[in-house]
């Protein structure tokens, strides 16, 4: 079945069916920085101020607005929709309207979360596995777990390890992956312990993350402005060093960022901040420019 792959960006949502590259008319101008699938619904995340969903890829409707604080992130999970905002706060979409969820204002260690620029840190990511826990990044705050539909929160990963993006494995519970200042991080426990690993890379800093098949796929450059980025791959079991993915991709200038790398399978995609998009058809072995001169790529979604 062909791929169907959706294209966040600062100025639209794009759909790419094979070769074939259509936008979606009710976000033309509009900023779409996050998207999520749950299972034959997409939702979005537009301007930042509202979530909109299809269930057929053709209709979209808005669901909910977002008063306050700007969204960052979407994430369906068995309790419910989940948003997270700047300044680090989670929102449930209940009855149409975003609450508040309450747990998440008491996890142990909040008074520690920060950003190196002085700002109040932002929830950065949310991934849930396939067991219903959830594991939300906080920016920087490390990544907190739930195991109970967000009732209560646990701190797994050190703060100070600054994480971009934590990934549930698709298949495998105790499997949680994360994308670091300090590299590839990895959990084989659910987040109880974690190794954070770099040989073959160029450098430590990593920005995002997905899992193509049986390899891992993580963006890295020198630091957070990304000055010579590049996209890396190695099995995730065992130990291979990665690998830098060189078929037909360049260094890069910016980052290759949260929510724009995502894999589904053997299909892996991913969009830059120039407005460029690589698609591989073999879990991140050879890749093709798909198509160029998009407005800034936001986020990245398989179906």
């Amino acid at each position: 079945m062909e791929q169907n792959i959706l294209l966040g960006t600062e100025g639209g949502l794009w759909t790419l069916r094979g070769d074939v590259l259509e936008p979606v008319e009710e976000f033309a101008a509009r900023e779409v920085t996050a998207l999520a699938r749950d299972g034959a619904r997409t939702w979005a995340v537009v301007d930042g101020r509202a979530v909109w969903a299809t269930d057929d890829g053709n209709v979209w409707r808005q669901h909910a607005s977002i008063g306050g604080l700007a969204a960052t992130c979407v994430a369906p999970t068995t309790a419910g929709l989940l948003l997270g905002t700047e300044q680090a706060h989670l929102l449930r979409l209940v009855d149409g309207t975003f609450v508040r969820v309450e747990s998440f204002e008491t996890v142990d260690g909040r008074e520690q979360w920060h950003t190196p620029w002085g700002d109040p840190a932002d929830v950065r990511s949310i991934s849930v596995a396939p067991d219903g826990t959830i594991h939300v990044n906080v920016h920087v705050g490390g990544v907190v777990r739930s195991r109970d539909g967000g009732t209560s929160w646990t701190p797994t990963v050190d703060i100070e390890a600054d994480v971009h993006q934590v990934l549930a494995h698709p298949t495998r519970p105790d499997v949680v992956l994360a994308a670091a200042y300090d590299g590839f991080g990895l959990s084989r426990d659910g987040g109880d312990a974690w190794e954070f690993l770099t040989d073959g890379m160029h450098a430590h800093y990593a920005r995002a993350v997905a899992v193509a098949g049986d390899s891992v796929l993580v963006s890295t450059s020198t630091g957070p402005r990304g000055r010579r980025a590049a996209l890396y791959r190695k099995p995730l079991d065992g130990t291979a060093p990665f690998a830098r993915c060189h078929d037909r991709l360049p260094w890069f200038d910016d980052n290759i960022d949260t929510a724009c790398l995502e894999a589904a399978g053997a299909v892996a995609v991913f969009g830059t901040e120039d407005g460029r998009v690589f698609r591989s058809l073999d879990g991140g072995v050879r890749w093709a420019l798909v198509t160029k001169g998009m407005p800034a790529v936001r986020c990245v979604s398989l179906g």
